[in-house]
């Protein structure tokens, strides 16, 4: 379509107006252009979505694994769980991007392809209905008007031409009348021929403006029946403004989070729980689980008594199971669930001595490099045990677990007949030796 305006608008950049012949293909173009913008409006929105896909799956990727580094790594108590709110908070926003993603492609495209199919409507040929007519509208209203204007441009031409030849015969005459060796006669012709091109011109000129009368009289109608054919373009055009307006809030509606009542909760619940972090309470469990806190069976004296026996159990046992051992055992008790995967896989020693330090610990083994909390539970101490009864631990320092679960014993038995050991949860504690057996 635009090479036939450029043929028609030719080379002269002053003649592009409107009504100039053929230069309505413009607004015909519209209807191609709309047709097009919507495909450029669904692509965006396609590419958007898969935007809002890829933030979501990364969220949801980061978040679980760190929430792993953070549940074994050594931070503990409100603070802990401050921490992995922060990590839920990613979880819920990445829900809320999904929903971005659904709402763009099942609602926002969905609705301008239905738009698109309801208001452009192609043609077996090609093209579309509603450019084919408006094409044949602006071609009917111009034809009246453009055979005059070619009348016009023929008369025009015809006078310019007569003018040209008055003009040149004129100037022979003269210059007969100063040579001698034009003859009396041929001076009369000359001067014959200036008068035919006067008459000529003269016809030309009268033909050239009833030609522009008739020509000026089809333009009033001429622009009445043109502005009502593109009158109807304009109202298509107003109808996709409108629609894309409507769309384009649609979207920004999809987008805008904040607007989002569940969004704003994500973040009063994130400050909520950091807000919620009492470091007292943090260091009074802490001191209670691993420090002075703890609770301590401190030696006193005993008397021999040869028939004392392993003290009784504190559940029912069930048949064939050994009796449990004492329960004057020192361990730290407490739950273990957010203790340093560090700490998990120590053997709490019960014995000491000045000869026996404790080793350093370094935050980080390998030299500063990589996270200090990842593999910090794959040191792969201890021997795996099968346990052949049920055992419910009566203490808090004392593990839980049922006939052939199996746990990895990280401590060897020590006097009273208790092991240390841990579960497959990464919980550890103590429990009788006697109630499991080597794998």
């Amino acid at each position: 379509m635009s090479g036939s305006y450029d043929e028609c608008a030719g080379a002269d950049d002053t003649m592009d107006s409107f009504w100039e012949v053929g230069n309505y293909k413009r607004a015909v173009k519209r209807f191609d252009d709309g047709h097009r913008l919507c495909n450029d409006l669904m692509g965006c929105l396609q590419e958007r979505a898969k935007i809002e896909k890829a933030y979501g799956d990364q969220l949801t990727a980061w978040s679980k694994r760190w929430r792993q580094l953070i549940e074994k790594g050594p931070q503990y108590g409100s603070v802990e769980r401050a921490w992995l709110a922060v990590m839920t908070e990613a979880e819920k926003v990445s829900e809320l991007h999904q929903d971005v993603k659904n709402n763009l492609l099942n609602e926002d495209v969905e609705k301008v392809k239905n738009w698109q199919k309801e208001a452009y409507h192609k043609q077996m040929i090609g093209g579309f209905k509603e450019a084919k007519e408006a094409e044949e509208g602006f071609k009917k209203a111009q034809k009246p008007w453009a055979k005059k204007l070619k009348e016009m441009e023929t008369a025009k031409k015809a006078y310019h031409m007569a003018c040209k030849e008055e003009k040149l015969a004129a100037t022979r005459e003269a210059n007969g009348k100063t040579e001698a060796s034009v003859t009396a006669d041929q001076q009369k012709k000359l001067h014959e021929k200036v008068d035919k091109c006067k008459q000529d011109v003269q016809k030309a000129k009268e033909k050239y403006e009833k030609s522009l009368e008739e020509l000026n009289k089809c333009t009033q109608p001429y622009m009445e029946s043109m502005e009502l054919v593109f009158d109807q373009c304009q109202q298509h055009e107003v109808k996709r403004l409108t629609f894309l307006k409507e769309a384009l809030l649609d979207i920004k509606r999809h987008l805008n989070l904040t607007e989002n009542q569940s969004y704003a909760t994500i973040y009063r619940e994130l400050e909520r729980t950091i807000l919620a972090a009492n470091t007292q309470e943090d260091l009074k469990w802490f001191s209670n689980n691993h420090g002075p806190g703890m609770h301590m069976n401190w030696p006193a004296f005993e008397e021999y008594n040869p028939d004392q026996a392993a003290a009784p159990p504190k559940k029912k046992k069930p048949d064939g199971a050994p009796p449990t051992p004492s329960t004057d055992h020192v361990a730290p008790p407490g739950d273990r669930s957010s203790v340093s995967s560090y700490d998990k896989n120590q053997a709490y020693s019960t014995e000491w001595s000045d000869d026996e330090q404790p080793a350093a610990y370094s935050g980080n083994e390998n030299g500063g490099n990589g996270n200090s909390f990842e593999d910090d539970s794959s040191t792969g101490r201890g021997l795996r045990v099968r346990a052949l009864y049920d055992y419910e631990g009566q203490e808090q320092d004392e593990l839980t677990f049922k006939a052939g679960d199996e746990l990895t014993k990280t401590e060897d038995e020590d006097e009273q007949g208790w092991c240390r050991g841990r579960l497959d949860n990464g919980r550890e504690g103590l429990y009788p030796a006697n109630y499991v057996e080597p794998i």
